[in-house]
């Protein structure tokens, strides 16, 4: 079985694996980024709803990060220690992992609910939410329907990666796919034709992910490589364990985001209200609303540059589980170098086209302030984009090599010393600019160390192995 579905990882030439894994999850990332950016737009473009719905949802996306967070832990860990698994031809333990997973996912996403549910408002103010009544409304109706699409949102987020695992990137990113069309579809109808507002958003996102989650139930009864059965939902605390810590990089890559913008957040509340034009009441939300929508571009961005590295998870685990190095490392160099690509091409967007991103997101319904501070902000924030890319891909090769430590140490420096750090620390001197100029210092520091991360795992991938790269 495993030679049937597997071995190819170890033979067919790099370039075509990465191809073939890769974009699948690029497209299956992006679609799922898709959903609050699509929410978004539409809602920056009802003029009912405007910069206060903006705001709103820009309070809430941190929150849907943190369900994100535990998904994505329990399905990279499991598509990373499935492969692993597998190149050691155990096919036990990777159906255990799967298994597992399977549970864990549910569970949390379940208690995740409850949590949200019952603490609502206070979560909401801890976000920031609380810039004026009326955003502080409109994020209090679109959490409430959000939270009821957790347990589906979790659990096709966590099913993905282990769906591509598998041995079908391809059903992985239709699964994705098929959720996203569907909140493109039902956005508009329930936002301009329902005036359901911001609970039509949260409505139309919800069924998206209802239909994720059954399509991943649907392949899960029909798997290729890893056949689940009875025995593979026994709990065994060495595979958990084993599964959550090769997952825990992309864990913190993603709270500690969330840490991140709740700095950032609170730091916009706080500074916004000294400034002279966004300390007026009529103003507030402008600064909360548009780092939103540069955090959702750089999103877009971000699910590129991830879908490129965590697509090629298991190819990178089934070869370090073989032994063969060189291969690994042939990869690791294709990567950087598309993932820099990634990041020339979005700062040439960033710095030279930041008006036709405002536009897309409802800037002809809004006040002169709101587009001067937007443009400034997309230049400033994402003027280091190129580093963030090539930060990023180095941080999730490492853990796809089974180097979790150094991966998850690499990704708290950059997110919680260095995001919530500076983010804290320069609008004390730099007020509301110094929220903008967070980014590109911590990322110029980040870059330094991985520099020297990506010159150790070079030296390391030279030695010891089998054959020769393809």
């Amino acid at each position: 079985m495993e030679e049937t579905n597997q071995t190819y990882l170890a033979t067919e030439k790099v370039g075509k694996l990465m191809s073939k894994y890769a974009i699948p999850c690029i497209i299956s990332l992006l679609v799922g980024a898709l959903y609050n950016i699509v929410d978004q737009i539409f809602i920056a473009n009802a003029d009912y709803l405007g910069s206060y719905g903006n705001a709103a949802n820009t309070v809430v996306f941190p929150l849907t990060v943190i369900a994100l967070a535990i998904a994505v832990m329990i399905g990279d860990g499991c598509c990373a220690f499935v492969s692993l698994s597998l190149g050691k031809s155990k096919p036990g333990d990777a159906q255990r992992s799967m298994g597992n997973s399977i549970l864990i996912a549910v569970i949390s996403s379940l208690v995740l609910t409850a949590i949200y549910l019952i603490f609502r408002d206070p979560i909401i103010a801890m976000f920031g939410g609380t810039v004026n009544d009326e955003t502080f409304h409109h994020s209090q109706e679109y959490f409430f329907w959000i939270s009821l699409g957790i347990p589906f949102y979790m659990f096709g987020q966590a099913m993905n990666p282990v769906i591509r695992a598998d041995g079908s990137p391809k059903f992985a990113m239709i699964s994705t796919l098929g959720g996203a069309v569907a909140n493109i579809i039902l956005d508009p109808i329930f936002i301009f034709v329902f005036k359901w507002g911001m609970m039509g958003a949260a409505i139309a996102t919800v069924i998206g992910q209802i239909i994720t989650a059954l399509l991943s139930i649907w392949y899960l009864c029909h798997t290729k490589t890893v056949k689940l059965s009875k025995g593979s939902f026994h709990l065994s605390g060495r595979i958990i364990s084993k599964t959550l810590t090769l997952g825990i990089c992309s864990f913190l890559s993603q709270i500690s985001l969330v840490a991140a913008m709740a700095a950032i957040n609170n730091m916009i509340r706080k500074y916004g209200a000294m400034d002279e034009i966004f300390g007026q009441e009529q103003y507030a939300q402008i600064p909360m609303a548009v780092v939103g929508i540069v955090m959702k571009f750089f999103q877009i961005v971000i699910s590129i540059v991830v879908g490129m590295a965590a697509g090629c998870i298991p190819i990178v685990g089934f070869n370090m589980g073989a032994g063969l190095k060189e291969r690994v490392k042939k990869l690791f160099s294709k990567l950087l170098i598309s993932e820099a690509i990634v990041g020339a091409i979005s700062f040439v967007i960033v710095e030279f086209f930041p008006m036709q991103l405002i536009g897309i997101f409802g800037a002809a319904n809004e006040s002169v302030y709101y587009t001067d501070f937007a443009v400034k902000a997309f230049r400033i924030y994402l003027c280091m984009i190129v580093l963030a890319c090539i930060n990023k891909a180095s941080f999730i090769f490492l853990q796809a090599t089974g180097k979790a430590v150094a991966s998850t140490m690499l990704s708290m420096v950059r997110e919680i010393v260095f995001g919530v750090g500076f983010a804290l620390i320069l609008p004390i001197f730099f007020g509301l600019d110094g929220v903008l100029y967070s980014m590109p210092v911590s990322d110029v520091l980040t870059a330094i160390i991985s520099a020297i991360v990506i010159v150790m795992t070079y030296k390391e991938l030279s030695a010891g192995s089998k054959h020769p790269a393809k």
